[in-house]
């Protein structure tokens, strides 16, 4: 076949692939309505060529947050704390109604809702669920809110594509949910582009939240943090509220929430801020009664960063590091499944000497920075990664990582 002929009939195909392409995708619109007056939200999901999705298996937990199912198609709630939605064809909807704040048990909230506002995660909203999707489909999620009367505007950690309305895309899952911290009401915003990234800090108004000093500490890190996570999202949210919120931080992967309370930087040299902010660039998980690592990792680079940006002195640095040891003197291993304040503690002073460790064997090629870009491609990380993506930096074993600080005392 001659070229000009070959290459037509490529032009033909891939245009007919493309154009087959998208055909397939499928629009799936997630609306929102809260209602302050019940304390709840109501949620639609929408479907535009619904015979695409077979089916969507929610786990609803066991706290009785869901209610008033309706569907196209057929809901049926098969077992505790389950429930199938499959839908019908052409347009389809599921909707439904979740209670929005939730009580920790200590008077504290970590979700609330007043008549003048609401904070909560969308990992509520929409429950994770088991997507059966006809093969070559693709989902184009799309999140819009109707907000109460005197309802001022809302924030979200996705792109923002109009009024109350954000494109919802996250490649590493099938089933592209509304994850992260939500915030409307009458709320004050402060925005700013750090890198490539655009962050607005957002909170009710009158909560006290001091969003010009969190924009600012941000400011000063982000090109350290930067240089360490080489990962930058194209949107952060930081929000907050005062009591009774829970007081402290909590992250997700493209937003997190710190108590308006809080101070930038604590007393013992630390910083709530950087720490959420570091969990959330670095996104690092961990797995086999190894949460010192991802806890460990988080507050170490809330010194060091500060450190870094010249926010701390060397006499402060080694202050904070005599501090930690004091905190931790009692700790003798660091397994298990939530590493308390003094195991963090201790964890941080062990990265510290496998920095300086590292430093030294590779006469300054590898640090404890390698170390954490290298947890960083792990979807989950143990001990034992931990131990192994070291070792392999230092070219043989670890001093500092030969500890009974390590060992399993469960035998796992």
């Amino acid at each position: 076949m001659p070229a000009r002929s070959q290459l037509l009939l490529s032009t033909v195909l891939l245009t007919l692939s493309a154009t087959s392409w998208a055909a397939k995708r499928v629009d799936l619109d997630y609306q929102v309505r809260f209602l302050p007056e019940t304390d709840q939200a109501e949620v639609s999901l929408v479907l535009n060529k619904a015979e695409a999705v077979r089916s969507l298996r929610f786990d609803l937990g066991d706290k009785g947050y869901y209610s008033d199912f309706k569907a196209s198609g057929s809901w049926k709630q098969d077992e505790p704390g389950h429930g199938t939605w499959v839908p019908g064809n052409g347009k389809s909807s599921l909707s439904y109604r979740v209670r929005v704040s939730h009580p920790r048990g200590d008077g504290r909230f970590d979700a609330r809702m007043t008549p003048d506002w609401a904070l909560l995660r969308g990992d509520d909203l929409v429950p994770s669920a088991r997507l059966d999707l006809a093969n070559g489909t693709e989902l184009v999620a799309r999140l819009q809110f109707e907000l109460p009367k005197g309802w001022k505007s809302v924030e979200t950690g996705w792109p923002r594509i109009g009024k109350g309305r954000f494109r919802i895309d996250n490649p590493e899952r099938l089933f592209d949910r509304p994850t992260g911290w939500i915030l409307a009401g009458k709320l004050g915003s402060r925005r700013a582009k750090l890198g490539n990234t655009d962050v607005a800090v957002s909170a009710p108004v009158g909560e006290g939240m001091r969003r010009m000093d969190i924009l600012t500490l941000l400011t000063f890190v982000w090109p350290h943090a930067q240089e360490v996570f080489p990962r930058e999202p194209g949107k952060l949210l930081v929000v907050g509220a005062n009591d009774p919120m829970w007081r402290g931080g909590l992250s997700a992967p493209n937003s997190f929430f710190m108590h308006a309370a809080r101070p930038m930087v604590s007393e013992n040299g630390t910083s709530s801020l950087v720490h959420e902010l570091v969990h959330v660039l670095s996104r690092i998980k961990d797995t086999d009664r190894s949460d010192w690592i991802s806890e460990g990792v988080a507050e170490y680079y809330a010194i060091e960063l500060l450190y870094r940006a010249g926010g701390l002195s060397d006499d402060r640095h080694e202050a904070i590091r005599k501090q930690l040891r004091g905190w931790s003197r009692k700790v003798d291993n660091l397994r298990g499944e939530h590493a308390s304040g003094a195991v963090t503690a201790r964890a941080v002073l062990l990265l510290q000497d496998l920095d300086k460790e590292l430093r030294l064997r590779t006469d300054g090629k590898h640090s404890m920075d390698d170390v954490a870009r290298g947890l960083m491609r792990l979807d989950k990380a143990s001990t034992k990664d931990f131990i192994e993506i070291s070792e392999s930096l230092l070219g043989g074993r670890s001093k500092v990582l030969d500890t009974p600080l390590l060992a399993d005392p469960k035998g796992a």
